[in-house]
């Protein structure tokens, strides 16, 4: 197996993450899975929070409470009220029942019984090939990321997301399915379920491009990032007021 600490350990490092970078693996069994936790009553949002502090967890069909991420990941339908779109109405995140209901219908699904759990550990720290990598951050980290993604190819980054099923949808299954980066500004459950921040967003991509991700990161790092970071524009806009202050007194 691919040791992919380096790779964690160049993100935090050069991107100041708090939260561990989180590896996502999608098992056909849960064989093997003894030292993951299936943490009991849990949404999958709240699996990528643990596996951002350090654990190493398991979400199943038996353990996850999150209607949506189980239709998500193929583990169970959606429930008739929730696929209707009268539970995200009477929720108040949508006007109407129809509202929800075409928004719920625009999801993309893996198929139902494919998978029997959902592996989440610290990036690094995982027993298996990760499929997708998530992490958590403020929207300069992953700014960074985004652009480090696109290091070597240029072009436009095109995220899609329904401001719902952010974590589970949007940075899980999509880069799982399509095999590009995504980003999404969170939604209504992972918002209320997890510690995510007003000033924090999420990113997924799969693992097939960390090393490119990483590879950018170094090469942003060694003159881009500091210099953004340093708001050298910014401090020279601030300065020419007062520059133009102290020729009006000399005057």
């Amino acid at each position: 197996m691919t040791d992919l600490r380096p790779a964690r350990d160049a993100m935090v490092a050069t991107l100041g993450l708090t939260r561990e970078p989180v590896a996502v693996k999608f098992l056909t069994e849960k064989t093997g899975s003894g030292d993951y936790q299936e943490l009991p009553r849990r949404r999958y949002c709240q699996m990528v929070m643990e596996a951002g502090r350090g654990r190493k967890v398991l979400l199943t069909a038996d353990n996850i409470t999150c209607p949506a991420a189980a239709a998500a990941f193929g583990f169970k339908p959606l429930p008739p009220k929730l696929a209707s779109g009268e539970m995200l109405a009477a929720f108040g995140i949508f006007g109407s029942p129809e509202a929800g209901q075409a928004t719920l219908n625009s999801m993309r699904r893996l198929e139902q019984g494919r998978y029997a759990a959902v592996a989440l550990a610290p990036l690094g720290e995982q027993d298996f090939e990760p499929d997708v990598i998530v992490i958590e951050g403020t929207v300069e980290q992953l700014m960074w990321l985004a652009l480090a993604a696109r290091y070597e190819t240029g072009g436009r980054a095109q995220f899609t997301t329904a401001i719902l099923q952010a974590t589970c949808e949007d940075t899980t299954v999509l880069p799982f399915v399509t095999g590009e980066l995504n980003a999404t500004l969170g939604c209504y459950g992972c918002r209320d379920a997890t510690d995510l921040g007003e000033d924090e967003a999420v990113i997924g991509f799969p693992a097939t491009i960390l090393e490119a991700v990483v590879h950018g990161l170094r090469e942003l790092s060694a003159k881009a990032l500091p210099h953004v970071r340093a708001k050298l524009a910014y401090s020279r806009l601030e300065e020419c007021p007062a520059a133009e202050a102290s020729d009006k007194e000399q005057e």
